[in-house]
């Protein structure tokens, strides 16, 4: 049995998911990991990777490493996404963690990181037509899916640290700053020369922002946290996501923390993370959402497969 470990590095969290793969292709989740550690965090204009959020990344990767290090047969997939993507002291970056932990962080760029979206979630669901969304701390990925192919997919700069932080959107919110974070938004994704093309298709969501939509409703159903339904494959009307974007809105970032379902982590920046979802689901008239629990760490694995397919054909 090979043990297939991903890593995967965000701008909020860094994830790993160890899976145990089978002579014939078959596989088995037997281990996942995930820490917040804000890596995008006060990054600004100058595009600078902080010290504070290095050190929290650098702890994290460390835990991992000393997880998949007990493992045998170990073969090892490690991607950087936007706020590595971004950085300007990216070398810096990756060379100490490869120095200091032995780990080859590989940056994939935002089209890339949209395939491996797209993997991740048409060998999950059955998506034929739709658009798949997936909004992460400092990158929105859109992919245009028809007929099961991927036609069109894109990454835009913009997610929930990134609107939360420099639109004042962590604590209380203003009207005034809340439509400055929204025009700037949809000024991004009205750019998309395609995006209409996606007009009253399934919206498949991602990421984590959107992924909370799913934790706080489900708890609405039942207060038993091991008796909660699985969100992959949920579907929520557009109505419930508008009305609980409303209501987050209208909460400082205490009062966001106490909502069931709300990991209190990011309390100061989901309505920035809901944003972008809330603009597409009224830009395109969109009556539904369904939720994905599989995205790039996924994808990578899918990709590993389909490869290995395509050598034992030779």
């Amino acid at each position: 049995m090979l043990n297939f470990v991903v890593i995967d590095l965000g701008s909020n969290s860094v994830r790993m998911k160890i899976s145990q793969i089978g002579p014939y292709g078959d596989f088995k989740v037997v281990g996942y990991q995930k820490k917040f550690v804000r890596l995008s965090e006060n990054m600004g204009k100058e595009k600078t990777l902080k010290k504070e959020p290095i050190e929290r990344t650098m702890k994290a990767l460390k835990e991992f490493k000393a997880t998949y290090s007990k493992l045998k047969n170990v073969k090892i997939r490690a991607v950087a996404t936007a706020a590595v993507r971004q950085a300007k002291n990216q070398k810096y970056f990756l060379n100490r963690v490869k120095k200091e932990l032995g780990i080859n962080l590989r940056v994939i760029s935002g089209a890339a990181e949209a395939y491996l979206d797209y993997l991740g979630v048409v060998n999950t669901l059955p998506v034929k037509n739709g658009l798949i969304m997936d909004t992460g701390g400092a990158s929105t990925e859109l992919i245009w899916v028809q007929n099961g192919n991927c036609e069109k997919r894109i990454s835009l700069p913009t997610g929930s640290v990134l609107l939360s932080q420099n639109y004042n959107l962590t604590d209380q919110i203003k009207a005034s700053d809340l439509y400055k974070a929204m025009t700037a938004a949809e000024l991004r994704l009205s750019a998309v020369p395609w995006i209409n093309n996606a007009h009253n298709m399934p919206l498949i969501a991602l990421g984590g922002s959107n992924r909370t939509i799913a934790k706080i409703k489900r708890r609405e159903v039942t207060d038993n946290i091991n008796d909660l339904p699985d969100i992959h494959g949920m579907h929520l009307p557009a109505d419930n996501i508008y009305a609980l974007f409303e209501k987050l809105v209208s909460l400082d970032k205490i009062g966001r923390t106490k909502i069931p379902g709300l990991a209190k982590i990011r309390g100061d920046v989901i309505v920035g993370g809901l944003i972008p979802i809330s603009l597409v689901l009224r830009m395109l008239q969109i009556d539904e959402v369904i939720f994905s629990n599989y995205g790039i760490r996924d994808g990578l694995l899918y990709e590993y497969l389909q490869n290995k397919d395509a050598e034992n054909v030779k």
